[in-house]
């Protein structure tokens, strides 16, 4: 059983993890949905999903039950995800163009809300002592993990919104190949982050898929926003 301070410990945990999430998860999905609008395709929009009530996006597993778990389990950050913003590809005026542009309106809204967390940073001394230490913290995740979700989302696999980027702009015989894979995506995508790295340890090689194709981008983007904002 948990101790009244290990308790006390998660709590403190979730209350720093608990803005940053609802924020980044919720700002990705209005993004697109408002994105949408915009070119064409209201279907986000009269399904009242272009907003920042994050109760419009929460998902269960992904926005709840994920993260609580990667709470209980200490991990060094957490992740998760929304209910998925409904596009109708179609009704966009100009579809192919258009359904690149509704993909990166997510990352880029996250890289947008992590700046506005470094700005931030520059308000936290005039805060009262009690909270200053809470807010560094809080402000800390909020950066690193709208960098973790932009970085994640734009891999070139769908249906993360790098894969719709890469089937806009592929010739129609490669865009459908790649498209196929959408249903297979996610587990391509935990297969080569999670689990290859994994029995390569076993078998006694360093393969750092993560480190490559994550970590080294989210350290570029916290340097280069670190330097935008004055840190």
């Amino acid at each position: 059983m948990m101790s009244d301070l290990d308790i006390n410990g998660f709590l403190l945990n979730a209350s720093i993890w608990a803005l940053p999430v609802l924020l980044a998860i919720t700002l990705h999905e209005a993004a697109h949905g408002w994105a949408a609008a915009k070119l064409g395709d209201p279907t986000a929009r009269l399904m009242g999903r272009v907003t920042l009530n994050p109760f419009a996006h929460v998902d269960l597993v992904g926005t709840v039950l994920i993260p609580l778990a990667l709470l209980l389990m200490s991990a060094p950050f957490l992740f998760g995800y929304a209910k998925p913003v409904p596009v109708n590809f179609s009704r966009l005026r100009n579809p192919r163009r258009d359904m690149a542009l509704v993909a990166l309106a997510g990352p880029a809204s996250n890289i947008l809300l992590a700046i506005l967390g470094a700005l931030a940073f520059h308000l936290v001394p005039v805060l009262p002592d009690t909270a200053t230490q809470w807010a560094a913290e809080m402000l800390q995740r909020l950066v690193l993990l709208n960098l973790i979700l932009a970085v994640f989302n734009m891999l070139p696999i769908p249906p993360l919104d790098g894969g719709r980027i890469l089937v806009s702009i592929l010739p129609d015989w490669a865009a459908w190949k790649v498209a196929r894979l959408e249903r297979a995506g996610l587990f391509i995508v935990i297969g080569v982050l999670f689990l290859l790295p994994y029995f390569a340890r076993e078998l006694g090689y360093d393969f750092n898929v993560t480190g490559v194709l994550i970590w080294a981008p989210v350290d570029f983007l916290m340097s280069v926003i670190a330097t935008l904002t004055g840190h």
